[in-house]
This record gives C-alpha cells, sequence and structure tokens, in this order.
C-alpha cells in the first residue's frame, strides 16, 4: 500500500538517526570497544598513577583524582564525556543484564535490565565539572537496580 504522507514521515525521521546509530547496529561489540577507548581519561589516569582495568574499582580511584581538568575549558568536556564512556564500560562489563543503547540522536546511554536507562555521558560531564554525582555512586546505583 503506497501512503504518501507516511512514506514522507518515514523520510524525515530516517534522516534525523544519527549514523552512529547504524554503525551501532551493525557492529554493536565493534562499537562497544570504540566507546570504551576514553583515550583522554586514559592518559590522565595513567599520569596520575590510576589503571583504568574497567573495573568498579577504578571508578573508586577516579573519583579521588585531583580535577586539574577544570582549570582547562577546552579540555573539561572531553574529559567529561570520556568519564561517561568508561562508566558505561565498566557498567556493562560488570553489571548483569546491562546494554549499550544508542539514542535516535547518537547519544550513547546504558540500559539495565530492569529497563532504567543511564544516561552516562551526561553523569560523567557532571562530574567532570562538579564532582558529583561520584562515578562509584552511580556505578553503585546501576548495580543495585
Amino acid at each position: 500500500m503506497n501512503i504518501p504522507f507516511l512514506d514522507n514521515w518515514r523520510k524525515r525521521h530516517e534522516a534525523e538517526r544519527s549514523p552512529l546509530v547504524s554503525v551501532f547496529d551493525r557492529d554493536p561489540e565493534g562499537a562497544a570497544e570504540l566507546l570504551a577507548e576514553c583515550e583522554l581519561l586514559r592518559a590522565r589516569a595513567q599520569e596520575a598513577g590510576v589503571t583504568l582495568d574497567d573495573t568498579p574499582r577504578s571508578l573508586a580511584a577516579l573519583d579521588q583524582l585531583p580535577p586539574r581538568w577544570r582549570e582547562d575549558p577546552e579540555e573539561l568536556p572531553w574529559v567529561g564525556n570520556d568519564a561517561g564512556l568508561y562508566l558505561g564500560t565498566v557498567i556493562v562489563r560488570t553489571v548483569r543484564g546491562a546494554g549499550w543503547r544508542l539514542r535516535p540522536d547518537g547519544q550513547p546511554v546504558v540500559l539495565l535490565a530492569s529497563g532504567r536507562e543511564i544516561n552516562v555521558v551526561a553523569a560523567g560531564l557532571d562530574w567532570a565539572t562538579t564532582g558529583t554525582p561520584e562515578l562509584f555512586q552511580v556505578y553503585a546505583e546501576s548495580a543495585e537496580s
């Protein structure tokens, strides 16, 4: 059945999808590995003597780092984004039933088995900017769900 207004609606909404969504649909494991890179955060942690081994313990160690990135307004959002993606990586790898999901706009979020969605990037940006919520706290709340 050909319904012209429905075809126009589909075209318009498909155009709103981020290209990342298509990549994630084709290769979710590869996309998860890309999200886990967090290169800047890993470099800053290593400089401070903290090893990021994708465990909850490493989130607690990150929470104790002096926030030197706050002195650089260009670095701050990148560290926050990486912190959120790292938080999501730890949750996905250690909380049963958790997985990455990309919103249609391309924003990565973590979906828990309970159906709760965690905007880990927003949490990471808040943490980088203000120190709260602590990354380990977000993890602990996710693990309880």
